[in-house]
């Protein structure tokens, strides 16, 4: 909610998905990318363009355990620079 206060525009995206996450056990990659068809793996971690691909959502999924941690939330620029992946 702190991103989406100084990032408005992403608001609709991160509660959308929110709501779908919390409906919905995925069990798999594949299963996410159906109601997520943008979700895109690296490394160890799970990315989704939120925000008419304003924004990243890096995240990493449990499926296993039916959990998902917020890794971090971050502008289109702030995803690019990339020092996000010195922490996988």
């Amino acid at each position: 909610m702190e991103f989406a206060k100084k990032h408005p525009e992403t608001r609709p995206g991160l509660d959308h998905g929110y709501r779908v996450m919390k409906r919905h056990d995925f069990d798999n990659l594949a299963q996410l990318r159906r109601a997520f068809p943008h979700a895109d793996p690296v490394g160890k971690l799970t990315v989704f363009n939120i925000g008419g691909n304003k924004a990243r959502l890096i995240v990493a999924i449990h499926y296993n355990r039916r959990r998902v941690y917020i890794r971090h939330v971050l502008t289109h620029a702030e995803y690019d620079i990339g020092t996000w992946r010195e922490e996988q």
